[in-house]
């Protein structure tokens, strides 16, 4: 059933969502050249800009001053815990594959949950196209309709749904110019 559904991370809005962690990036609606961007006032130049990506030279600079900070938080929280003498490396070491697996774990979660409201959206959709057909006034209009939108969007193989049966009465029905067999109403 999810095979039919966009990819979630395929955004066309203001901030598309891009890469796994679903970070949002805003981003400026239109690009503005060199000449444009110097006819415009300093304060309007630096909300354009403030909404640009950085250089290559700034966002390396960023990169590594991250790396820098987060190496130095790991380094300074495993030398208080060694000082203490409370926790070895074996218990660092577990403790950063328990945080895997919570992370694993939470990240199955969030698929499941969004499995299921695509379920539950999907059964819901399904249910209104058929009360939908259901209220048509006459069975002409319930068959075009049923034909127009199909209820459910997982049929790859469509084949011929219809046995000998079937056919004959669509084909009746189809055929009744007066309405006699379609006619809902008294």
């Amino acid at each position: 059933m999810g095979d039919t559904l966009p990819p979630i991370n395929k955004g066309h809005g203001a901030g598309e969502v891009q890469g796994s962690r679903g970070k949002f990036h805003p981003r400026n609606w239109k690009k503005l050249g060199p000449s444009e961007l110097k006819k415009l006032t300093p304060l309007q130049r630096s909300r354009y800009l403030a909404y640009e990506d950085p250089d290559k030279v700034a966002a390396e600079a960023q990169g590594n001053s991250q790396k820098r900070l987060i190496d130095k938080k790991k380094s300074t929280t495993v030398l208080t815990l060694l000082n203490r003498d409370e926790i070895t490396e074996e218990d660092l070491q577990e403790r950063d594959k328990n945080a895997k697996l919570i992370g694993q774990l939470k990240a199955a979660e969030a698929r499941n949950r969004l499995r299921i409201m695509r379920l539950r959206y999907q059964a819901n959709r399904d249910q209104e196209i058929c009360h939908l057909i259901a209220c048509q006034p006459t069975a002409l209009k319930a068959v075009r309709l049923q034909a127009l939108v199909p209820s459910s969007l997982t049929r790859k193989d469509v084949g011929d749904p219809l046995d000998k049966l079937n056919r004959h009465r669509i084909e009746s029905l189809l055929e009744d110019e007066r309405g006699l067999l379609t006619n809902r109403i008294a």
